[in-house]
């Protein structure tokens, strides 16, 4: 969904999801309603300690509402800091962080790109927890430290208890090994010490999906509710996802764009001036679903079947590829890595890229490419290197 930019730290933007601003108030409405029992429950794990007074939060229905909004906005700006420590140390090894965003589950510091070393993506995970509880300690301590008194004190200390409990709560549970939470990247770093970065991967993201599903059962049976039943899906989606991206960065280690293009010499192209119905003509007879357009030897755009079939089926004789087309081409250079040219599909949203060498236009790399590569290799076989031959083993562009 979309997000906005709300400023920066240590040049990291920090962003809010739409989600979380659905879930702020509606946390700040759950705590301030039942302030009382949030009170007695810190009572109880803070216990012999100093306690929190829970009769002088209570008696008036403002100040709970309004402490209940202040112990929102402190849970998640301790998930703040807790992907500043991911970052923090994330940056120190070179791995740029592209934002932190804030959601509706929490947090995630985005890394341009995971570490594959184990001791850097250990230390990567750990800190985040390891500052969360820190944060706990501190609260504490300031609890501590506030002798009790009216009703603003017995506020404040309520917040600084809150922050207490929660962060050293959000540090255990993200160290659960629920790949790929703190706990599941870390069982990935010591598994990949004597493993294949791959593998460790594959192990990792199956003990992520089981305690999903255990996480997802326990919701639904067990009185967690419907939010944990939403935290596991997101869990198993979230293994399966980066354990198939992990086994196809593998899979595709050393092959290029050029290994797996449709060269120039096979490549199918049509001009500005072509009919709409002429085009459709040619997708059923070359079954293909998107072409490069060329207009004096230059590529201008790229149209594809669903931009023809915008175009009502008795009007598609007066209609020309140049209208109906695309004019945002993304490109690739054909040393480019197959995994980066995945990627950047993903991101810009596309199906097919057009290779360009010196501003030429010397093949087209789609999405089915890379899948029919991906197929090959995982089956034992292999795309000729371009530096071994001159033309690539691969390269059917649908």
């Amino acid at each position: 969904m979309r997000s906005f930019r709300i400023g920066r730290l240590f040049g990291i933007p920090i962003e809010l999801d739409l989600t979380f601003l659905l879930i702020l108030p509606l946390f700040a409405y759950l705590i301030g309603t039942t302030l009382g029992e949030y009170a007695s429950l810190i009572n109880e794990v803070l216990a012999p300690a100093n306690l929190v007074e829970v009769s002088a939060l209570t008696g008036d229905s403002t100040v709970a509402l309004v402490v209940g909004l202040l112990a929102a906005v402190g849970l998640f700006v301790g998930v703040i800091i807790h992907e500043l420590g991911h970052s923090l140390v994330a940056m120190r090894y070179g791995f740029p962080i592209s934002s932190i965003k804030l959601w509706l589950f929490g947090g995630v510091a985005q890394l341009s790109e995971m570490p594959e070393d184990w001791k850097q993506e250990f230390n990567i995970a750990v800190a985040g927890p390891i500052v969360s509880v820190l944060l706990g300690v501190v609260s504490y301590v300031a609890f501590t430290a506030v002798q009790p008194g009216g009703t603003a004190i017995a506020a404040v200390r309520f917040l600084l208890a809150y922050l207490a409990v929660v962060n050293v709560a959000l540090a255990i549970f993200n160290m659960l090994p629920g790949f790929p939470m703190d706990g599941g990247r870390v069982l990935r770093a010591l598994l990949a010490r004597n493993r294949p970065y791959a593998q460790a991967t594959q192990i990792a993201a199956e003990v992520g999906k089981l305690f999903a599903i255990g996480l997802g059962l326990f919701g639904l049976f067990g009185g967690g509710g419907l939010f944990l039943v939403a935290i596991a899906f997101f869990i198993y989606i979230g293994a399966s996802s980066e354990a198939q991206r992990t086994v196809m960065a593998a899979a595709f280690d050393g092959v290029t764009v050029r290994d797996i293009m449709t060269p120039d010499d096979d490549l199918k192209t049509v001009t500005p001036d072509t009919s709409v119905a002429d085009l459709l003509g040619r997708m059923f007879t070359e079954r293909h679903t998107g072409y490069p357009v060329v207009e004096n030897g230059r590529p201008v755009g790229v149209v594809t079947l669903s931009d023809a079939q915008s175009v009502k089926e008795v009007e598609r004789d007066a209609y020309q590829v140049e209208e109906v087309m695309s004019r945002d081409i993304e490109s690739v250079d054909p040393e480019t890595g197959a995994m980066d040219a995945l990627e950047q599909m993903q991101a810009a949203g596309v199906g097919r890229l057009l290779v360009m060498e010196d501003d030429e236009l010397v093949g087209l790399l789609s999405r089915t490419d890379l899948m029919t590569a991906l197929d090959i290799i995982k089956q034992g076989g292999a795309v000729s290197r371009s530096t071994d031959s001159p033309r690539p083993a691969l390269g059917r562009t649908n």
